[in-house]
């Protein structure tokens, strides 16, 4: 009798042991996943700061006038990629899907015509997606180019904060991650499931904590 009772208990104990695992697992690999990105984020940001330090020390009168010269954003938008192909290694033949859509962190569509909207899309090296878009501006304390990475490339969640984040380029070649200035209250609003996700480029860069619930 008592051996009956002993392995009723055992059995028992395995089956709520087996359903914690089982509840657990997905939220341990969700942080384990998020924790690659955002260290793999890290190193795409000081990756692009040495590229743009090292063009800001390289580039030459003719250059600088040949982009003040371009007539318009698409030719802004070319001049930008072939400055910085070598550096990223960007495949300009291989295009990407007409398929590949970006959400915002609060799961809404990434519009067309909305300010982390980009269209101008490229593939580089490890498959990562990068966009980049001339922003229209003559204050030379705002930024004059925009970018995104997507870690993942086309494979999901494809979600600004998530796998996707983003850097402000200026005129003299410095750069500045997404939701730099901002303060820790917003930041912290904005990076979670209520949130864009955009300013997460800033926010995990300073030691912001992974919202779980995202």
């Amino acid at each position: 009798m008592k051996n009956k009772i002993w392995r009723l208990e055992y059995t028992i104990t395995l089956f709520i042991l087996f359903g914690t695992i089982l509840i657990l697992l997905p939220v341990s690999i969700t942080r384990t996943s998020q924790a690659r990105l955002i260290s793999r984020w890290n190193e795409q940001y000081n990756r692009a700061d040495y590229m743009f330090s090292v063009i800001k020390v390289n580039i030459d009168e003719e250059t600088e006038k040949t982009f003040e010269q371009a007539k318009g954003d698409e030719d802004r938008n070319l001049l930008a990629i072939q400055l910085i192909q070598p550096y990223l290694r960007i495949d300009t033949s291989k295009k990407v899907s007409k398929f590949y859509k970006i959400r915002y962190m609060d799961k809404s569509k990434v519009l067309k015509g909305q300010e982390y909207y980009f269209d101008n899309l490229h593939y580089m090296e490890k498959n990562i997606i990068v966009g980049i878009k001339n922003v229209k501006t003559e204050n030379k304390n705002l930024p004059v180019y925009k970018m995104m990475f997507d870690l993942n490339g086309k494979r999901p969640p494809n979600t600004w904060g998530k796998d996707i984040f983003g850097i402000d380029v200026y005129s003299d070649s410095t750069i500045k991650p997404f939701g730099e200035g901002l303060s820790m209250d917003a930041l912290e609003k904005d990076c979670s499931s209520e949130g864009s996700g955009v300013t997460c480029s800033y926010y995990y860069k300073i030691g912001g904590a992974f919202d779980e619930k995202i």
